[in-house]
């Protein structure tokens, strides 16, 4: 009775666990592109330098105040060698993402980031010359197909929007790649990651948002007529932000490997479908159907890689790294030294 009672509560915990990382994520989705349609505030470095600032004090808050995470020690000298190059990329993947929002759909940008996996096989078979077994590969056609099919569809494509998402799937890559690299040895979660990389953020992000988006973000603000509950909500989105990271945190913890993919490619599904009932947006038939070729892609390969970490050692592997290269982390948690994959789309 009590093993059953426990059993109910963990589906429970689990359930919970995903709702409210699909709910934090989506908001901050739909919040952003409102930041970026419907408040008429087009500058992407300045948002994404609010949240930055927003998560760095969030994290300082639970971690030396709250006492809510153990602070992971990183040396002084490993924080400019190590953290400050993911700092960069983090930064870039972050405002290419609120760059993209701010000229495509929610729905088209979501997808796009679905090719996450694709650009990350690639890359490490590319510049760690990995080999990967030839289901992975299989598992990537109709994440490529998917992506043609709806980029090829999209009513409302936009050159700029699709290459920046395009490369915000790139950087994402790159920083899944150089976290394998430069922070073995360290087990970040979500909270430590925010703590560490935030403040760089800021630092590298600053001085371009000043300069570049410094005169029309004073223009906007002597402008626009609704201006307190306006920056209420770019504030909030922030904060809103720094949550998500830490219902990853949550999620990670109360969630199988298996459960955490599936719920990582139905949020996209939810955000598509709730940016659509919001902001109305036009959607063919055969472009619903590219992002569900896509989100189906994304599941068979997260399965996929799931089922090859299962393998008995001495059984070929997903990948095999040359010894040259650092090794490859084994554990789940090891896995998402920074943010994985499907978590880079929090900001």
């Amino acid at each position: 009775m009590e093993e059953t009672r426990l059993c109910q509560w963990s589906v429970i915990r689990s359930l919970l666990a995903v709702l409210q990382w699909w709910g934090f994520n989506v908001t901050v989705v739909v919040m952003n592109k409102w930041i970026f349609q419907k408040l008429d505030f087009k500058f992407p470095l300045t948002v994404s330098c609010i949240h930055f600032i927003c998560s760095a004090i969030g994290a300082y808050m639970v971690i030396k105040v709250l006492r809510l995470k153990p602070l992971i020690a990183v040396e002084p000298e490993d924080r400019w060698k190590r953290i400050f190059p993911m700092s960069f990329v983090f930064c870039i993947n972050i405002v290419l993402g609120n760059v993209s929002l701010r000229y495509i759909p929610v729905s088209f940008m979501q997808t796009i980031k679905s090719f996450t996996p694709a650009t990350t096989v690639f890359l490490q078979w590319l510049v760690w010359r990995k080999s990967f077994d030839w289901r992975i590969w299989a598992s990537l056609i109709p994440i490529v197909g998917g992506i043609l099919l709806t980029s090829i569809t999209e009513l409302s494509f936009n050159m700029l929007g699709f290459c920046a998402a395009l490369f915000g799937c790139l950087a994402t890559s790159t920083k899944t790649i150089l976290a394998e690299s430069l922070l073995h040895g360290y087990k970040f979660d979500s909270i430590n990651t925010v703590y560490y990389m935030s403040p760089f953020a800021t630092m590298i992000l600053g001085l371009p948002a000043v300069l570049l988006e410094g005169n029309g973000v004073l223009e906007w603000l002597h402008t626009h007529e609704t201006l307190v509950p306006s920056l209420t909500i770019i504030f909030s989105s922030g904060v809103l932000a720094f949550c998500l990271n830490f219902s990853i945190f949550y999620v990670i913890h109360s969630t199988t490997a298996v459960t955490f993919n599936v719920a990582g490619n139905l949020k996209v599904a939810v955000a598509v479908l709730v940016s659509w009932m919001i902001f109305k947006n036009p959607i063919s038939g055969m472009n619903a159907v590219g992002c569900g070729v896509t989100l189906v892609g994304c599941t068979f390969y997260g399965y996929i890689r799931h089922l090859l970490s299962q393998q008995l050692p001495g059984t070929p592997r997903a990948a095999r790294t040359p010894p040259r290269t650092p090794r490859t982390p084994r554990g789940r948690m090891e896995l998402h030294p920074l943010v994985n994959d499907k978590l880079d789309d929090k900001v």
